[in-house]
């Protein structure tokens, strides 16, 4: 893909058709990288080919910003380790919100009222425990409180995206929104009960072994407010681990875009798309970086979304007291609904908060990184081919405003691009340039402490593979030879792979 020079404040239309490597770094305040720098990022970014050692500051996989690895379930809810003393209370403070349990409307807490009418969750936490992975419904007390489904109809582009290079059009379902959710206070009806069945998949393995999938199945159980649109398509979401969104959002757009290949040019089978999402924040099309499918640009858009699709809060960028309700929920709408001075249930300064919270929720240090099996691990996961989508390295822009992330050497293994991930993992649900067999890379920083952070080892966007392995083994698509090749290799090298995946 022909990278343009970026513009500082800009975003270039030319001609007539916006290209994902048209968009800019509109979000940051950047110092721009001089030849010196670039050609030492360049090196220090080069994927290794010597694995007799770990690399050097391989174990601070978030640069400055990496904190001592606990061994308990507040692993994923610790500061950068660079923040300042002052900036920690903003930190605090955004925590303070980001579990805050929210009530209906009236209420004499006026500072915490305006929930729903229709939520998923009555907190940012209830979805993310502990910061970390949520959960499937199957033996938990709490429902399908971190899983839910989203929803949308083909549609037609409106202006605003009319002039997106390959945007694929929907609209929400006309009675439920864009997502489905499944509580309600006192007097409404909740949309929905999410049921989800699976069946079992065996995979054979090299050397005898076996690994058995569960393949789900969802449906939108016990409607409350009659049927929906029959293009009405689904996608079940599982909320994401949080550590380490502000270090993507400073990575350089040129850097992630110089790894895209939409037409397979190399002739590597790999075909990473850039998504480009609306922001509300910046009033324009923008790089997508966050979402299982990329869907939005900065991580302030991301909260707020959360906020009035999940909880039913009003924000700024999102200004209906009723959350998510549609014009065909009347009852919800005109319900009373939270009364801040500016009409808004969380003011900007609330936002903001959250928006620095998640922004600076820091990434554990790797273990182990010079074990001898995960050191054959690594080069197991680099030979295979796994690299091709999960990049290891970026180093972030050089920031003004921004000191916990600037200018890190950081290792998420992920290259922040759409791939097609195969029929077996299709939500068959686009999301603005995503198809429906599309899904970001997810970065792999961190995720060899789910267990302990969050109880369970439950991946992929839906929570369906139980184990890394599984998780490997859904793999179709662009990613289907690296898993083939996973099958087929021997066990030693396959668990090897594995205890490298639990260090990172």
């Amino acid at each position: 893909m022909r990278i343009r020079p970026l513009a500082v404040g800009l975003l270039v239309i030319m001609p007539q058709v916006l290209r994902a490597n048209d968009l800019t770094d509109i979000h940051l305040s950047v110092v721009p990288r001089t030849a010196q720098e670039q050609s030492r990022i360049s090196m220090v970014t080069t994927p290794t080919s010597d694995f007799s050692s770990p690399e050097k500051f391989e174990a601070m996989q978030a640069g400055a910003a990496t904190v001592r690895a606990r061994k308990n379930a507040n692993a994923f809810s610790q500061p950068s380790a660079n923040i300042s003393f002052e900036k920690e209370l903003d930190f605090k403070v955004g925590n303070g919100l980001f579990k805050k349990l929210w009530v209906s409307s009236p209420s004499s807490t006026l500072a915490s009222d305006g929930l729903g009418p229709l939520f998923n969750a009555r907190s940012c936490q209830r979805c993310h425990i502990k910061d970390g992975r949520g959960h499937t419904p199957e033996g938990t007390e709490d429902g399908a409180t971190s899983l839910f489904l989203r929803v949308s109809i083909p549609g037609t582009p409106d202006d605003a995206i009319a002039e997106i290079d390959g945007y694929i059009a929907t609209l929400p379902e006309p009675t439920y929104g864009q997502q489905l959710q499944d509580f309600s206070i006192a007097g409404h009806a909740a949309e929905y009960r999410l049921d989800v069945t699976y069946e079992t998949v065996t995979v054979p393995l090299s050397e005898g072994e076996t690994a058995t999938l569960r393949r789900p199945t969802y449906r939108a159980a016990d409607l409350g407010y009659g049927p929906m649109h029959p293009d009405a398509m689904l996608s079940p979401r599982i909320a994401p681990q949080m550590i380490g969104l502000g270090l993507i959002e400073a990575i350089p757009a040129a850097d992630i875009l110089a790894s895209a290949d939409p037409d397979d040019a190399n002739g590597d089978g790999i075909s990473g798309r850039p998504n480009i999402a609306m922001s509300k924040e910046f009033g324009q099309p923008m790089l997508g970086r966050f979402g299982l499918k990329a869907g939005a640009a900065t991580i302030r858009d991301q909260s707020a979304q959360a906020f009035a699709g999940d909880i039913g809060i009003s924000s700024s960028l999102y200004p209906a007291g009723w959350g998510e309700c549609t014009d065909a929920q009347d009852a919800c709408q005109n319900a009373p609904h939270g009364e801040a001075p500016d009409g808004l249930e969380i003011e900007d300064t609330g936002l903001d908060l959250v928006t620095f919270y998640s922004r600076n929720l820091a990434v554990p240090e790797r273990r182990a990184i010079d074990d001898a099996q995960v050191l054959r691990g690594k080069q197991v996961f680099y030979e295979t081919g796994c690299t091709a989508c999960h990049t290891p390295k970026f180093v972030t822009h050089r920031l003004t405003d921004r000191p916990e992330q600037s200018f890190q050497l950081i290792w998420p293994y992920s290259d922040l691009l759409l791939h097609d991930m195969g029929e077996g993992l299709a939500d068959n649900r686009p999301e603005h340039r995503a198809t429906g067999q599309e899904w970001r890379t997810p970065p792999l920083w961190g995720i060899g402490m789910t267990e302990t952070v969050s109880g369970h080892t439950q991946f992929l966007h839906d929570g369906r593979a139980r184990s890394l392995l599984e998780a490997i083994l859904w793999h179709g698509g662009e990613a289907q030879p690296a898993r083939d090749t996973v099958t087929q290799m021997p066990k030693d090298d396959r668990a090897a792979l594995i205890k490298f995946l639990e260090s990172l």
